[in-house]
């Protein structure tokens, strides 16, 4: 298993409860195929420029294991998400997951 870092920013024209059923629908695609360690949802924030038109957005933290190339689909599925206006992928380092608590000390390169 792999230690990801998933950020979703969500269209601001959404409401509250629209913007946390799409990350709901985001958390259970990847509990498909991993394990959500950590969700953070922070909220409305005003982007620091307009992205498609948008000067708002909801912005959500995933941390999560999966096995390498197994979040493909759901990266497919954010690229092409109506709700979603962007979206970052990253594998963390192996020390820095081993600091949040993401591996359980063995490295993920030797899985």
């Amino acid at each position: 298993m792999r230690a990801y870092e998933l950020m979703v920013i969500c269209d601001g024209d959404l409401e509250n409860s629209e913007a946390r059923t799409a990350m709901d629908e985001i958390q259970g695609r990847i509990s498909e195929i991993g394990e959500v360690a950590s969700f953070d949802f922070w909220g409305l924030r005003d982007f620091a420029y307009e992205i498609n038109h948008k000067t708002r957005g909801y912005y959500s933290v995933i941390e999560l294991r999966a096995e390498p190339g197994a979040m493909d689909p759901v990266e497919r599925y954010l690229r092409i998400a109506d709700g979603v206006v962007r979206h970052k992928l990253i594998r963390l380092p192996d020390d820095e997951a081993q600091r949040r608590g993401l591996l359980d000390g063995t490295s993920a390169n030797s899985q």
